[in-house]
């Protein structure tokens, strides 16, 4: 499986992702023993619905490599402590680079239609933060003097936005939610040529609001009518994107499915309704690593293949790894 195969839209994605799991399932040990303790045989997985789907925790335990290869980068999560780290081994760095700047410029076009500001203190305070990276290639693709991050200078970030709202420059405002939070309240404003874009993470920093919460004090703090989120995660090398009302999209070569919450093989990939359940995401950008994730957000899934994050599941901590216990 390539890059060009996987980006390729003419190509099914049933005919890409049966490709790509025959590819893992033979090339990755970790996906081999949870199929091993699960009674998979993979030779008999013939169409999607038969795929399993690897607990995400267990890229906290496991290195979760297909195949032999020195990384060039490596991607982790902001875990307090190492063994609530997850981390992704990313052997070709211009793969993230292709699927996030094609997945952008799906929803938005090219990043230097903006100038790109980014909120994230806490990701910048650490190293490995695959959100900074793509942050910052965005802030270098879109070519504008003032693009750059802010930190904590929510002063110098309210005259920037001033003066470019006052220029009629387009802003992308990219900014982890706690964050956005504190700048909403402390220098409200009209925006009328800034999206804001809020990447979740709350932390243990404010209380933890529900998305419609946060997104109704944005946009009342700066007077507009809708707020954008991203969805991804260190395990991804993909996002979906959500333009309103908290309804994400994901780019053609990334799905989103549910499974019951008390049965992890339960899966509903399409519904004629709206139905609720465990988040499962194929990305299949993640071609040296696993494509097939049990994640631990709880969804509703719309007949449209949208999809809104209601929440995370109790006790995701517990679930998931024991099988694969070393």
């Amino acid at each position: 499986m390539t890059p060009d195969i996987v980006f390729n839209p003419a190509i099914s994605f049933d005919e890409k992702a049966i490709a790509l799991f025959q590819f893992q399932a033979a090339n990755n040990p970790v996906y081999q023993r949870y199929m091993e303790a699960i009674n998979c045989d993979p030779n008999k997985v013939r169409q999607l619905s038969q795929i399993p789907f690897l607990p995400i925790s267990l890229f906290k335990t496991h290195s979760m490599q297909t195949g032999l290869y020195r990384p060039q980068v490596v991607f982790s999560s902001s875990g307090t402590t190492g063994t609530n780290t997850s981390y992704h081994y990313v052997p070709f760095v211009e793969l993230y680079e292709q699927s996030f700047r094609t997945a952008f410029e799906q929803f938005y076009g090219p990043a230097q239609n903006y100038c790109v500001l980014g909120l994230l203190p806490n990701y910048l305070e650490r190293s490995g933060s695959s959100l900074v990276y793509m942050a910052e290639k965005l802030i270098e693709w879109s070519g504008h003097p003032q693009s750059g991050f802010y930190l904590y200078d929510f002063k110098r970030l309210d005259q920037t936005l001033r003066q470019l709202e006052a220029a009629e420059q387009p802003v992308l405002l990219l900014g982890v939610t706690y964050a956005l939070l504190d700048f909403a309240e402390r220098f409200p404003q009209q925006l009328r040529h800034t999206l804001v874009m809020e990447t979740g993470g709350m932390k243990g920093r404010k209380k933890e609001l529900l998305r419609s919460e946060v997104h109704g004090i944005l946009k009342n703090a700066f007077d507009l009518e809708q707020i954008h989120s991203e969805y991804g995660m260190t395990e991804l090398l993909s996002q979906a994107y959500a333009k309103n009302d908290g309804l994400f999209q994901t780019p053609h070569w990334m799905k989103a499915v549910l499974r019951e919450e008390d049965d992890p093989f339960a899966l509903h990939f399409d519904t004629a309704k709206p139905a609720t359940g465990a988040l499962n995401i194929i990305d299949l950008a993640n071609i040296h690593s696993c494509a097939f994730i049990a994640t631990e957000d709880v969804a509703r899934l719309h007949p449209s293949g949208q999809f809104e994050v209601l929440g995370r599941m109790d006790n995701t901590d517990i679930r998931g790894c024991s099988l694969l216990a070393i």
